[in-house]
């Protein structure tokens, strides 16, 4: 059988002029996953729109889209297409999870939901000549997947080629999140077998690793025993986690001790009532300061990320937001418009208010406005937004938060990593375009190398105590996975 998976570009990623690097950072690992289902003697291809221009010109029996919001129309073309064509095409993700009914018209089967239950159940009925047109998914569990297709995916075009998924989704349930329309109808959150995971890690090669898990640390049982196993691997690695995470100094010391050395942190807001206004109930202000002390205190990069729009902003969240992002010395932060996806609660609570202003899913990047906010202009909330990333990423902004840093090895850090990121964005255009991302990962490595962590050198009785529990409970948990 001839297959072809696609992963169609994102709206904001489509520029011929200008393509941050955020777009060719990791390789499309859901469709890689699926390609481990199917058989050996499959012809399979994956394209990735993002690093590629698309062959639109073969003739493949089964096509496989994964649709985001916002590549949405582009997924719905490429399955007219091919239909058009004479092939099978299926369509999931995200956003047909949320709107299957949208989706069926440009596809023969749509999947909601994570594919491990519903994709071999398809291929089943698809080799009998009997596929249906919807599958739910209801039975989640990593247990027994066969290993996704790497040798299908283009590492060379990627910055970060080692990435990897050993959990999948989150067991907290905000608002905003679209987690809860893709995992509805069964489990939210759950994990591979520890021993299943460090397979993974060990036929990786390179040193260096980014988990694009929604929040690593979410299972501390799960966290501490894959860490454990982690620990002389010598790793350097990146990944998620809340703010509840960066609390839990025994579980970060052993994460900083096998590699950790720049952690994603949905901070959100600084605002209370904001955070309970999304159900966002494990974060809390008043702990902030002490996550980012714990982080900084073993030299682990902070992405922060935060949301504006939400009931309780007015104008002045942008400049309160970014001047305080500044003082406390983060590296990078990544601003967001508050976007209602469908499915959400978010989305139903302003659709009932009569507060969404557009369903032009191009727009759903949280770049755009598309609600009513409750204390400012459409206008104002857009022009703010690209005001806090200019201010934030400003050249005397990043001299001030990078003087926070205790000495001028983390201070040369913090200009590297900031500057690299967004300073010299208009760099990666062209060394995406002649495919020479994969030599700027020494640079990446260098850059985490130089993020000792600190945590062994500063441990008191009662944490070296509280790490060994961890390394017990670790190996308990492995024996019994």
């Amino acid at each position: 059988m001839r297959v072809k998976m696609i992963l169609p570009a994102l709206t904001e990623a489509t520029s011929p002029y200008f393509r941050p690097i955020k777009y060719s950072l990791f390789p499309p690992l859901g469709l890689a996953t699926l390609a481990g289902y199917l058989n050996p003697d499959d012809s399979i291809e994956i394209q990735d729109e993002h690093i590629e221009n698309l062959d639109l010109t073969d003739t493949p029996d089964l096509v496989v889209i994964e649709a985001y919001i916002t590549s949405a129309k582009r997924a719905y073309q490429l399955g007219d297409h091919y239909r058009s064509r004479g092939a099978h095409v299926c369509i999931g993700g995200v956003h047909p999870s949320s709107q299957p009914d949208e989706a069926a018209k440009h596809a023969d089967t749509v999947f909601a939901g994570p594919g491990e239950d519903t994709w071999p159940r398809f291929l089943h009925d698809f080799a009998r000549g009997m596929p249906a047109p919807f599958y739910q998914s209801t039975i989640r569990s990593l247990v027994d997947t066969p290993p996704l297709r790497r040798d299908l995916l283009k590492r060379n075009r990627y910055l970060v080629p080692n990435s990897l998924v050993v959990s999948r989704g989150c067991p907290h349930r905000c608002d905003f999140c679209y987690k809860e329309p893709f995992f509805k109808g069964g489990r939210s959150f759950y994990t591979q077998k520890v021993d299943d995971a460090l397979a993974q890690i060990e036929a990786l090669p390179g040193r260096h690793l980014f988990f694009l898990d929604d929040n690593l640390f979410a299972n501390p049982r799960f966290a501490a025993a894959l860490f454990e196993g982690m620990r002389g691997m010598g790793r350097l690695w990146q990944a998620a986690g809340t703010v509840q995470a960066a609390l839990d100094t025994s579980l970060l010391d052993q994460a900083v001790a096998c590699g950790l050395r720049s952690l994603f942190v949905g901070f959100e807001s600084l605002s209370e009532a904001s955070l309970r206004e999304q159900h966002k109930n494990h974060n809390h202000f008043q702990q902030y300061r002490q996550a980012i002390a714990n982080l900084q205190e073993r030299r682990v990069m902070i992405n922060a990320s935060f949301v504006f729009g939400m009931d309780h902003d007015d104008q002045s969240v942008f400049d309160h937001t970014v001047d305080w992002a500044i003082d406390h010395g983060l590296e990078t932060a990544t601003f967001h418009i508050l976007t209602p996806y469908p499915g959400t609660r978010l989305y139903s609570r302003l659709q009932k208010q009569g507060r969404i202003l557009t369903d032009d899913w191009n727009l759903y990047d949280t770049r755009h406005s598309v609600f009513q906010p409750a204390h400012m202009s459409v206008g104002q909330l857009e022009q703010g937004y690209w005001r806090s990333y200019r201010r934030f990423y400003r050249w005397s902004s990043i001299l001030k938060a990078a003087s926070q840093k205790p000495n001028r090895l983390a201070q040369l850090r913090h200009l590297a990593y900031s500057a690299g990121w967004k300073k010299f964005e208009f760099l990666w255009n062209p060394i995406v375009k002649i495919g020479m991302v994969a030599h700027m990962r020494p640079l990446l490595e260098k850059i985490l190398a130089a993020t000792k962590g600190q945590a062994s050198k500063s441990l008191t009785p009662q944490r070296e105590q509280s790490i060994n529990d961890r390394k017990l409970i670790g190996i308990k948990n492995r024996k019994a996975a």
